[in-house]
């Protein structure tokens, strides 16, 4: 039984070819990783079998690509698993852009000037930091197709700096008008909140219509996260991919002011 319309899966399957060209032009030579990938048994991994892409033992940005574009995402047991599964939440967590709350405190934090906001300046180290913790499911599989995608303007941080220390940032990937929300850090009070704040902002000003942040937490519900159906998001995300967005469309840092007069969302 198939797990969607085949009219959506028609429209799907249009969109796969323009992902596909685009990261095509965008990677000249696919990396070849040397991990078996292996994907554990479940729907999500049924939906990845209807296209085929189980058919091959290595997974490449391309494919990764595909499948945040058929909506669907990978993870890791733990860091050192050297096996992906593939996840398809009934509940997705998404981040308005225009419903992004800014707390009287976190507004403080930002107009305190005690934070320095890069983006796209120190990518592997957002991603080291977020992946160094206790608990993770972001392995070295991963850290490699996540640089690999950065490196070819397909993944994009924001990152957070107290006195030249990097203390905080957030990472995704950019397709069309969607940017799928990978994992944020903090080592300092506030930093990722900051961090996502500015994100949001960026993310608005360059056209983008949806911030997937794959679950939601207290944290994210708290900043104006919140959950949509399977069938809701797929339909979000089929709109999003039409988008000609652009995380650069933002020139430079927005300043204080300027980004708080945009956000109408404080308390």
């Amino acid at each position: 039984m198939p797990l969607v319309h085949p009219l959506y899966r028609c429209r799907v399957i249009m969109v796969k070819c323009r992902v596909r060209n685009k990261i095509e032009k965008l990677i000249s030579r696919p990396p070849f990783f040397g991990r078996l990938f292996t994907p554990r048994r479940n729907r999500a991994t049924t939906f990845l079998d209807e296209w085929g892409l189980h058919m091959a033992t290595t997974l490449t940005p391309e494919m990764l690509l595909s499948a945040y574009a058929s909506g669907i995402f990978p993870m890791a047991e733990h860091r050192s698993d050297e096996d992906l599964f593939w996840v398809d939440p009934r509940q997705r967590g998404i981040l308005p852009l225009d419903g992004f709350h800014i707390s009287r405190s976190l507004a403080k934090s930002i107009r305190s000037d005690r934070f320095t906001i890069t983006y796209d300046v120190d990518f592997a180290g957002v991603v080291t930091g977020c992946a160094d913790r206790g608990e993770t499911w972001i392995n070295d599989m991963l850290m490699t197709l996540y640089n690999q995608l950065h490196r070819a303007r397909a993944a994009h941080s924001v990152e957070v700096w107290d006195n030249g220390v990097l203390v905080g940032g957030v990472f995704g990937i950019t397709l069309g008008g969607a940017f799928f929300g990978e994992s944020m850090f903090s080592h300092r009070t506030d930093a990722s909140k900051v961090a996502l704040a500015y994100l949001v902002d960026r993310l608005a000003v360059g056209g983008f219509d949806l911030f997937d942040t794959q679950f939601i937490t207290p944290h994210l519900a708290s900043l104006g996260g919140v959950e949509v159906s399977r069938a809701r998001y797929r339909k979000r995300l089929l709109a999003a991919l039409e988008l000609d967005a652009d995380f650069d469309r933002q020139t430079g840092v927005s300043d204080a002011y300027s980004l708080l007069q945009r956000n109408v969302h404080t308390s």
